[in-house]
């Protein structure tokens, strides 16, 4: 397998006799076998090792055993310890997805620190079509049938080549210590669920199935090529920029609806998803003021045009909201917290406070402006009414609807702040947990 490994990097050209390289170790069988492979290179190498505080001490258990391979072999040995639950909650994203954002930034702030160039992890052949499998089961483009790259900007995959069972039989071969996540046989997880029922399945029908996707994937890599050729040169002549600003000619891409795909990949950088697909189509056939928010970016008709702004942007006075705790960051919010609702709870009462359903808005958040189409559903009320109608009807002077901002979850309208909230969002029966917000003048009251 070590003449493998040398290989694929050469191959691939992922490493240079002068690169210094982090190595990523959590202490599982993939990335020891790693890490002791490079041991047969020259290149100056470093550890780097996150103990993410979920299993207790068997993650310290992790972090020793780390600790005492690049000891022995006198290698430079970086750890941290995050309070990952903690920071999953206060972000309103997944252990997973915590995990990944913590290390790789922490992976950033060492390389630079350390002078290391490239960052190379343990991903192998299987981790590979797993995600290629869960990028289809989930909906995709055709990058998401490319699977992982050996080179990424500054991170490496030399592992890329080799099956699991290729790094299992070496691994036994050499005696190599490891220490296994139990949360791996857990099939609650989709890849797990995909690793342990899936792929066995699929071996059934074809006992290559790992090569025979993998090549596939190399293949969809060679078409993702193409496509984003043809992509890059359609954007040119159906856009044009105007005041940093990305305008697109509705009219033109009127002629590309019969091809979805051709329109997913147009608007793919702005994070479109699958999902969102129709809902774009819709917008580019639809009348003036109708919007798509994504992630980053806002889309909106505007007679002939599709404008896409950051949902950042200043001249937009956008606010992208991941989670309470930046809502308690932002101007004019002077607290945000989420209650179980159990038994009598206390509420804020008036205009300049909300008591909103938890579970039905949707992370990011945006807070903005309020546009001409804009529309909602006045708390007590089973119509929707223009915003517009609604400012004539509550008197509000022009200077007024200048400074009002709107709350919006999902491209709907959840709080016209400091003053309504959208009855689709009001606290019900049914209601588990309660948003309250609070900008100004707030009161309390009883509720049952």
């Amino acid at each position: 397998m070590l003449n493998k490994f040398k290989k694929y990097i050469a191959e691939k050209n992922l490493i240079k006799p002068a690169d210094r390289i982090l190595l990523a170790v959590s202490g599982g069988i993939d990335s020891m076998v790693m890490s002791q492979l490079f041991l047969q290179f020259e290149n100056k190498t470093g550890i780097a090792h996150c103990n993410f505080s979920l299993r207790a001490g068997e993650s310290d258990k992790d972090e020793e055993l780390v600790h005492e391979f690049a000891m022995k072999h006198n290698i430079p040995f970086h750890t941290i310890k995050f309070k990952t639950a903690v920071f999953a909650s206060e972000q309103g994203v997944s252990i997973q997805m915590a995990a990944r954002e913590l290390r790789y930034k922490w992976f950033e702030e060492i390389m630079k620190e350390n002078g290391y160039n490239l960052l190379a992890v343990a991903h192998n052949l299987n981790d590979n079509i797993e995600t290629l499998l869960i990028n289809l089961t989930r909906g995709t483009g055709i990058a998401g049938l490319t699977g992982m790259k050996p080179f990424t900007n500054n991170i490496i995959r030399p592992l890329l080549f080799a099956t699991r069972s290729d790094i299992v039989e070496y691994c036994n071969r050499h005696k190599i210590i490891f220490r296994e996540d139990r949360s791996n046989a857990d099939t609650k997880y989709t890849r797990n669920k995909i690793r342990h029922k899936v792929i066995p399945l699929l071996k059934e029908i074809n006992p290559a199935i790992e090569t025979t996707l993998n090549d596939s994937a190399e293949r969809f890599t060679g078409i993702s090529e193409i496509v984003n050729e043809y992509i890059s040169e359609l954007r040119k002549k159906v856009t044009s920029e105007r005041e940093g600003l990305v305008i697109f000619n509705s009219e033109k891409l009127k002629e590309y609806l019969d091809n979805s795909t051709i329109i997913f990949e147009l608007f793919k950088p702005f994070g479109i998803t699958n999902y969102q697909l129709n809902d774009l189509i819709m917008i580019i056939e639809g009348k003036t003021g109708s919007h798509i928010i994504t992630p980053e970016y806002r889309i909106i008709k505007n007679r002939k045009e599709i404008i896409v702004s950051g949902v950042g942007d200043e001249n937009e006075s956008y606010l992208n909201i991941r989670s309470i705790k930046e809502l308690r960051d932002i101007p004019g919010i002077l607290s945000a917290d989420e209650i179980e609702r159990t038994g009598k709870f206390k509420i804020l009462s008036g205009h300049d406070s909300a008591c909103i359903d938890s579970d039905k808005i949707r992370y990011p958040l945006v807070i903005r402006k309020w546009r001409s189409g804009d529309y909602f559903y006045p708390f007590g009320m089973r119509q929707k009414k223009k915003l517009s109608d609604y400012f004539v009807d509550e008197k509000y002077s022009k200077i007024d609807k200048e400074k009002i901002r709107i709350l919006e979850s999902a491209g709907e309208i959840v709080w016209v702040i400091g003053d309504r909230i959208d009855d689709r969002y009001k606290i019900t029966p049914a209601t588990l947990k309660v948003l309250i917000l609070k900008a100004q003048g707030a009161g309390y009251m009883e509720q049952g």
